[in-house]
């Protein structure tokens, strides 16, 4: 990412605006074409991001460009963690957290595992008929960022897929 391109900016009400990932139905192919999308965006823009796609905890797609390596598992993994256990975007979790004065580390909660989940940017929750199926996650650049390139790759995908 250029040192002089201003990060995008969020705010809660801007993230709950937006629509939820919602498809009538969501395969492993359907995960790799997210995927792949959300590669060719990170190629176009050169950026350093591991992407993943993933459906009912299982990888199907995950690729690493620029500078990103198995220390982006760690956060890939735990910003999915917390998409899908709030099933919105992991950003808004944190931006909502943020206007209570609550920090995520400190939040109270028997199933909240501290050590792995990270509310952080560049987790999207992916529902198929009502049901939350997956997640499509990124990291490697500040978090806005993340949030910003994954959001891009499902309108991508959304529009592709209503074409």
């Amino acid at each position: 990412m250029s040192d002089s391109a201003p990060l995008p900016e969020f705010t809660v009400a801007g993230l709950e605006a937006v629509p939820s990932l919602e498809l009538a139905s969501f395969s492993k192919e359907d995960a790799y074409e997210l995927g792949v999308i959300a590669a060719e965006l990170i190629r176009a823009r050169g950026l350093n991001l591991a992407v993943d796609v993933v459906i009912d905890d299982d990888l199907v797609f995950r690729a690493k460009f620029g500078g990103t390596g198995v220390g982006n598992d760690e956060w890939l993994e735990g910003k999915a963690a917390v998409a899908s256990y709030f099933g919105v975007p992991s950003l808004l979790v944190r931006l909502r957290l943020e206007a209570e004065g609550t920090p995520f580390e400190e939040l109270q909660d028997p199933n909240i595992d501290h050590d792995v989940m990270k509310a952080h940017g560049g987790s999207i929750p992916i529902f198929a008929d009502g049901v939350l199926v997956g997640t499509i996650t990124t990291s490697g650049e500040p978090d806005v960022v993340d949030h910003q390139t994954a959001a891009d790759a499902v309108e991508a995908y959304r529009a592709r897929r209503q074409g």
